[in-house]
């Protein structure tokens, strides 16, 4: 088994896409006024929505999706080596984004955490940290 969409919520749909399409370079899949985008990311998509949006009932002919949405800031980690890491921390502090945290795990490899301008935690971090290779 393996996910194959995750998603973010952000209330500023225009802030969220100059971020994961700027600053971070998310290939854009589609984006629906200000209900949400989907980037693809590796093997899986990254939908952000817009919770004021998703909390509606879907509208006559559209997919009966359900009701979704979610408050407050989420977590997001991206798989990325050592040297990947490094360049990132680079990425961001060029962009203007503050690392806010950064941890090396006792069982091996490293961490940096960052928030989106919706407040969500954004994390880089080496597979190792979970015992994957």
């Amino acid at each position: 088994m393996q996910i194959l969409e995750s998603s973010l919520y952000a209330n500023d749909l225009d802030a969220a896409e100059r971020f994961y399409g700027g600053v971070l370079g998310l290939e854009k899949i589609a984006r629906a006024g200000n209900r949400h985008i989907f980037y693809r990311c590796g093997d899986m998509v990254l939908l952000i929505f817009n919770p004021e949006e998703t909390e509606l009932p879907p509208g006559a002919g559209a997919p009966a999706i359900p009701v979704h949405g979610a408050r407050g800031p989420g977590h997001l980690c991206f798989r990325a080596t050592a040297s990947e890491i490094d360049g990132w921390s680079r990425r961001l502090s060029n962009a203007g984004v503050a690392i806010e945290s950064e941890i090396e795990w006792p069982s091996g490899g490293r961490s940096i955490y960052f928030r989106d301008p919706a407040g969500n935690s954004l994390e880089f971090a080496e597979a190792r940290i979970w015992g994957i290779s």
